[in-house]
């Protein structure tokens, strides 16, 4: 199971639709195939080499002190592991919409940066929107980028460098 590390006033909230069954069982939001912590790193978002990610205990310990170390916050908004988003039923997501606004409105992240259509759509509930910025929602900067999968690495750095700036790191 993955526990979140939610701090007051973070400068990035990044915020997934579920966990993969991998990362589920490690407690390490996206450690099943690692490519968005190799993302974060390209980006400079974090600072710590790609071998030290690839290292499961390496990166669980720096999952657990990652909001103090770089001030970024992760959360899901189902925490059921499945092995695909298709799996999810609908109005699953309910609870983690409310769980996901009151941390925001709560715990003020500067920048929540939603990580694929998906997930911002189950959050939004329509799916009118594009890629990038989206206003503000409360007092924080709303960010939708597109989903780590392999290939296209150069627009998620992009993007990661763009929510970067905008959280001021």
């Amino acid at each position: 199971m993955i526990k979140y590390y939610i701090s007051k006033n973070a400068a990035i909230l990044f915020v997934g639709i579920n966990p993969h069954f991998g990362s589920y069982n490690k407690g390490v939001p996206f450690s099943n195939n690692k490519m968005f912590w190799y993302l974060l790193s390209k980006a400079d978002i974090i600072k710590e080499p790609r071998e030290f990610l690839k290292d499961d205990k390496k990166l669980k310990r720096l999952y657990k002190i990652i909001s103090e170390k770089y001030k970024i916050n992760f959360i899901n908004i189902i925490n059921k592991p499945t092995r695909d988003v298709s799996q999810l039923k609908k109005g699953e997501e309910t609870e983690g919409v409310k769980r996901l606004i009151k941390i925001i409105e709560q715990k003020k992240p500067k920048v929540v940066c939603f990580i694929g259509k998906i997930t911002f759509n189950k959050f939004r509930g329509d799916k009118n929107f594009g890629f990038g910025l989206q206003g503000k929602y409360s007092s924080s900067i709303i960010y939708i980028m597109h989903f780590p999968v392999r290939g296209y690495a150069k627009i998620r750095i992009k993007e990661l460098k763009a929510v970067k700036r905008l959280a001021g790191l």
